[in-house]
């Protein structure tokens, strides 16, 4: 009986793509520290990661041609805005030791996840190939 890897991993390749997004969403954050009036942004990874699993296109769709690429929602996820703990008088909303924070646990959870989906290829290849794991 073949096993697709959409099987074998699960809802992990789903998870790295929501930390992706949630990375980059983070990071432009931080670069936008002292842009007068930016709001900081997140995203909701429970949120995201179960929108994920019930829609199968992932892709942005353009209307104009003058539309960037670059899908930074996450994969069905809604980008949310932070609420300032000390709100600026130039209507910035980001705080960069959170924003520091938060991006160095994304970090964390995304090498976790690699790491576990390491560990299922290694499985699978070691089940495949009949070699014992050492």
């Amino acid at each position: 009986m073949p096993i697709g890897f959409e099987q074998a991993l699960g809802a992990q390749q789903e998870a790295l793509r929501v930390y992706q997004r949630r990375h980059q969403v983070l990071a432009s954050n931080l670069a936008n520290a002292d842009t007068p009036g930016f709001k900081a942004r997140d995203i909701d990874f429970k949120t995201a990661l179960q929108q994920a699993g019930q829609s199968g296109d992932t892709q942005m769709q353009t209307t104009n041609a003058r539309h960037m690429g670059g899908d930074m929602e996450g994969p069905g996820g809604e980008k949310l805005y932070r609420v300032p703990n000390q709100p600026s008088l130039d209507g910035n909303t980001v705080d960069p030791d959170l924003e520091m924070s938060s991006w160095a646990e994304n970090v964390q959870r995304y090498q976790a996840s690699l790491q576990f989906t390491s560990g299922r290829f290694s499985s699978m290849k070691h089940a495949i190939t009949g070699q014992a794991r050492g």
